[in-house]
């Protein structure tokens, strides 16, 4: 990659979902080229034949749009990533009213690109394999959150008309107590099975901890003691099986995903540095090499690896957790990483 210094024009590139802008200003700040194209591969290729009369061409683009923000680096361009925060102060820097347009937004991230840009870091393509377990650990997240939000949701239905369930199961990322609720789906129902089938129940899904057992048993005795009305138990106990039933099938793609994430990350030559980092289990070494490679000057530094492991551990600490600790947090987020256990 050329210097700096030989960097000619700046762009601006605001992306959105069905087209994208795109303002090129020259070293002293003056527009020479602006046009919009559409998401599609006419689009594409207008926008790659405009911008061919800037060799020298650094583009700055809020990131978010990882597709176009990727299409663009494949194209060859040189590209700067900016921190929607960072995007949005140099906009405001520009103009302080507030006024949000997507020709502004442009001007804004090209000037700033003109200005600032020497110490911004250049955006690298990077191997094939590292970008597919990247977006498979990025896919995987995306995942364990809609498994969350359905834990929330499958809760507050129980909490509306079936509080002995919510009672007898601390665990609500526990496939047992999805399999209680599509077996039981109503305290009336839980009730008139008896003792041998709650049991059964009990033994079949390894649920064995004697002590806790007998407070569940006591709990499905008088379960119909305490409940929503009728209506509200015909209802609720549809959306209740409904979400159930729906963890399930989600459960059982994130098994694939994380035997997918571990398939690709082993057939890296690097596998074995990032497992060794102290602390990078498996569930944490294959996302700092998805997430590390694409700065690869950082890692190639062994103390930067250092810093963005703990770095990376704090981030998806604060995603969504499928914990039962965090699922029953309205927020979702993992607040106890190191007491749930998930990483």
């Amino acid at each position: 990659m050329k210097a700096w210094t030989e960097v000619t024009h700046f762009a601006g590139f605001d992306w959105a979902k069905d087209h994208h802008d795109v303002l090129v200003l020259d070293g002293t700040g003056k527009i020479t080229s602006e046009f919009r194209f559409d998401h599609n591969a006419t689009g594409w290729t207008l926008c790659q034949e405009k911008l061919k009369q800037f060799p020298e061409l650094a583009i700055a683009v809020e990131a978010g749009h990882s597709t176009a923000i990727e299409r663009l680096v494949a194209l060859g361009n040189r590209v700067y990533p900016v921190h929607p925060r960072s995007s949005k102060s140099y906009r405001t820097r520009k103009l302080p009213s507030g006024t949000k347009t997507d020709r502004r937004d442009c001007w804004a991230l090209a000037d700033a690109l003109r200005l600032e840009g020497e110490s911004w870091r250049v955006l690298t393509t990077p191997e094939p394999l590292v970008q597919q377990l990247r977006l498979l650990c990025r896919d995987e997240v995306t995942l364990i959150e809609q498994r969350t939000a359905l834990i929330n949701q499958l809760q507050q239905a129980l909490y509306e008309y079936y509080p002995s369930a919510l009672e007898a199961f601390e665990d609500w990322c526990a496939p047992s107590a999805w399999a209680f609720v599509e077996c039981f789906p109503t305290p009336q129902t839980l009730v008139q099975a008896g003792k041998r089938k709650w049991q059964n129940f009990l033994h079949a899904h390894k649920l064995f901890h004697p002590e806790l057992n007998q407070k569940r048993l006591e709990i499905f005795a008088r379960a119909d003691q305490f409940c929503g009305p009728a209506p509200a138990i015909a209802a609720k106990s549809a959306l209740a099986v409904a979400v159930a039933k729906m963890l399930q099938t989600l459960e059982a793609q994130l098994a694939r995903y994380r035997s997918l994430i571990t398939e690709c990350f082993k057939q890296h030559p690097d596998h074995a540095l990032f497992t060794s980092l102290p602390g990078a289990g498996p569930k944490l070494a294959p996302r700092l090499l998805g997430e590390l490679v694409a700065l690869k000057p950082l890692a190639d530094v062994p103390q930067a690896l250092q810093v963005w492991r703990a770095w990376l551990r704090s981030a998806i600490n604060r995603a969504r957790c499928p914990s039962s600790i965090c699922a029953t947090n309205a927020t979702g987020f993992c607040d106890t990483p190191f007491t749930c256990g998930w990483i």
